[in-house]
């Protein structure tokens, strides 16, 4: 079915546009990024598809070397825009960017599962959902981690947010190819949650994460 992703995306996203009149606060902040990463994810897409159309090239070179830099770049423009628009701040920065990658992974997580949905386990699900969806978050909230740094410093902004999208988009390409290899698979499995587990204990020992006291 060539339109599957429209069909998943217009389910997906109606209930939750739907309850944002409902929601106050930074609630409603999160589960609005999470849609613009619902968003992303669609526009990425099919940038995607038109690049591997323009390319002779096969699947593993094309998600290994063009779809991190692809969707790293897409999922970093909001990022960026609340960044300058709204503020800076660590505690709202890298909740939102977590969110919009939270949303991207929801959406590509369940276009591959419908797309293959006659060899899909429970095992697949437990991968897709600690190990790509996390990694989705992770390297998006990096690049909010780091942008709410070089912000205010004009001689870092251009640099360093070159730097951070280099990174996240080495870190997505480094778990494409770990987790398509058959020897080191397993790595690339753990990986998300290796990186992710140790992040969130520093951002919570040194304040960096709203606590649920401030939220509303």
């Amino acid at each position: 079915m060539d339109n599957i992703i429209y069909i998943l995306f217009i389910c997906i996203i109606v209930p939750l546009v739907l309850m944002l009149p409902l929601l106050t606060g930074r609630s409603r902040l999160y589960v609005g990024y999470m849609i613009i990463g619902i968003c992303a994810c669609l526009f990425a897409a099919e940038i995607n598809g038109y690049v591997s159309n323009l390319m002779d090239r096969d699947m593993y070179y094309i998600t290994t070397n063009i779809t991190p830099v692809i969707e790293e770049i897409i999922k970093a423009l909001p990022v960026l825009y609340f960044a300058f628009i709204f503020s800076d701040n660590k505690e709202k920065l890298i909740p939102i960017s977590f969110a919009v990658g939270v949303g991207f992974a929801v959406l590509e997580n369940m276009v591959i599962l419908v797309q293959n949905i006659d060899s899909i386990s429970i095992f697949w699900a437990l991968v897709r959902g600690f190990a790509s969806g996390v990694m989705h978050g992770i390297c998006t909230a990096c690049v909010g981690f780091g942008i709410s740094y070089v912000r205010k410093r004009r001689k870092l902004f251009y640099c360093g947010t070159f730097a951070l999208l280099a990174l996240a988009i080495t870190y997505h390409a480094s778990f494409n190819t770990l987790v398509q290899s058959d020897s080191y698979k397993y790595f690339g499995f753990v990986m998300p949650m290796v990186t992710y587990v140790p992040a969130v204990l520093f951002l919570v020992k040194n304040q960096k994460l709203p606590s649920f006291r401030k939220q509303g």
